[in-house]
């Protein structure tokens, strides 16, 4: 059993943590977010370009050589750094559909998300998914209107499409001054207090700030200032004030104004970030008990990623830490086969970059080098036995066969496949008719498919041919069913590698119904949206 000190430190460490992803539809600025995040946290020197300008590297969180050269991210990645005495764990996240399993994945781990909007198109279809994710874990989101220095809508019907379309409650903590195109700084709601800013050249730097009083703010701007009292007077009459309450119960959102290209509003995200942004609690494990911070270790896979540095050509499995103190070295539990587990390389991770870590606590994300006994959903523990809710794996829509170019190269081909599959990067399925050196790739999106091959050649030195499949519909089925189906035209029966299934593959709905009604009996169950 802990000492009641050990559980006193592990309760006040855990108080110290913010864990929290950011979440958007594409080019609403996510990735350039992050970075601004991070420049105002002090721990890079200059924010990079999503993309890229002569002379201004690119952003910390997009390492991937795919995302780099498209400006968009495919895959998630973790920031930790201080922040006054708070440990922040920053999750940036895939903003495009085709990834939207990762996305999921990464919201697994999180207690807090931020919202990104574009003051232009307000919630676009990518951001309700994932606020419906976020809805249905019942996870607490700022939201931060972006792009506030580019011409857009309103803030106040900004504010009531965030009523009436997702019924959340905006309670707004800054308020600009000026209309959107016209940014000169934001009032702070729990102050009066106006901050102007001045971008700095080439917006790589902090923005130089200027505090105003009302008085001095009515002088400087005028019209625009007095606008901004109006609408500030209207909230107030309205009741939009902001209830940590509500927020924590996921009913209301925060809600600042910047405009993360020119760093304009970013301090004040992570200091409402800092100040509201709850901190890890109990957690349910798999029969729905909650486990408190302060019980023995434990933590759960909600990534697996390798290559992310050409300096470290391994595997990392992403673990959040949901209880107890871990420490590097410890000898914990795989809950799945009940085996001991040797922790000897833990590492903290800043987007590619990562260094060795001793301890880290709950909230905390820690990377497990070349632990490839682990797969995605699955916890370690110290103690008794605990084991945490499986991760989803979302239906495929999308079936291609892949083949290496070049015969020679097969090892590494089958290799990468494996890898690409323990990733969930995509799903990987096996037909009896092409055989092994011919692998059928299940994916959300077509997206997946480019990264497949992409990574293949980078990082395996593998050319690949993709020859897609007319195939739209996967249902799960039976030996017996197998057996049917095999010389039935327009459908197909293949083995998910990962874990045996056996799945029938459909060119349509249409036609899977048809031939389930020409065959009586056949089973072609429904796979889950999160299985």
């Amino acid at each position: 059993m802990p000492s009641a000190a050990t559980i006193t430190d592990v309760a006040a460490e855990a108080a110290r943590r913010r864990t929290f992803a950011v979440i958007s539809h594409p080019d609403a600025g996510k990735s350039t977010i992050t970075e601004a995040l991070a420049l105002h946290a002090q721990v890079i020197g200059e924010a990079g370009a999503v993309h890229g300008k002569a002379g201004r590297k690119g952003v910390v969180s997009d390492w991937m050589a795919m995302e780099q050269q498209r400006g968009i991210s495919i895959t998630s990645a973790v920031l930790q750094f201080a922040y006054r005495d708070l440990v922040v764990n920053l999750l940036d996240t895939p903003g495009h559909a085709d990834f939207s399993e990762d996305t999921y994945r990464v919201l697994t781990a999180v207690d807090c998300a931020v919202m990104l909007l574009d003051a232009a198109k307000g919630l676009e279809p990518q951001t309700l998914k994932l606020f419906e994710v976020c809805r249905a874990r019942r996870i607490p989101v700022i939201t931060f209107i972006n792009k506030w220095d580019r011409p857009g809508r309103e803030a106040l019907a900004l504010l009531d499409e965030i009523e009436q379309r997702i019924k959340l409650r905006p309670t707004p903590v800054t308020w600009p001054v000026g209309i959107a195109g016209q940014f000169h700084g934001v009032v702070d709601r729990r102050t009066g207090q106006m901050t102007a800013f001045r971008r700095t050249p080439g917006g790589a730097t902090a923005a130089i700030e200027e505090q105003l009083s009302p008085e001095q703010a009515a002088r400087k701007y005028g019209p625009d200032w007095h606008r901004a009292m109006e609408e500030l007077e209207l909230l107030s009459l309205t009741g939009a004030d902001h209830d940590q309450a509500a927020f924590a119960a996921a009913t209301s959102t925060p809600v600042l104004f910047g405009a993360a290209v020119a760093n304009f509003g970013v301090r004040q995200l992570l200091d409402v970030l800092a100040t509201h942004a709850p901190t890890p609690g109990p957690r349910p494990d798999a029969a729905g008990t909650p486990r408190p911070v302060d019980a023995p270790f434990a933590g759960f896979v909600f990534k697996i990623q390798a290559n992310m540095n050409k300096a470290h050509r391994d595997q990392l499995a992403f673990i959040r830490v949901c209880s107890g103190r871990f420490t590097r070295g410890m000898t914990v539990t795989h809950a799945a086969t009940g085996r001991p587990f040797a922790t000897k390389y833990a590492q903290q991770m800043f987007g590619a970059n990562r260094e060795t870590i001793d301890e880290a606590y709950p909230g905390d994300v820690i990377g497990l080098v070349n632990a490839t006994a682990l797969g995605i959903g699955d916890t370690l523990h110290d103690g008794p036995a605990v084991m945490f809710p499986p991760l989803p794996s979302f239906v495929p829509e999308h079936f291609a066969v892949l083949r290496a170019a070049d015969a020679s190269t097969f090892k590494r081909f089958r290799r990468g496949v494996e890898q690409l599959d323990a990733e969930g990067v995509v799903q990987v399925l096996r037909s009896d008719r092409r055989g092994d050196q011919a692998p059928v790739l299940a994916a959300v999106g077509p997206m997946q498919f480019e990264v497949a091959v992409a990574r293949l050649d980078a990082e395996f030195g593998v050319t690949t041919r993709l020859e897609h499949l007319p195939y739209q519909v996967a249902r799960r089925t039976d030996p017996a069913s197998e057996e049917r189906l095999r010389a039935v035209p327009d459908a197909e029966v293949l083995t998910r590698v990962r874990d045996g299934a056996l799945l029938a593959l459909f060119t349509s709905g249409w036609r899977m119904r048809s031939i389930g009604d020409g065959r009586p009996g056949l089973t072609l169950d429904s796979l889950p949206a999160a299985e």
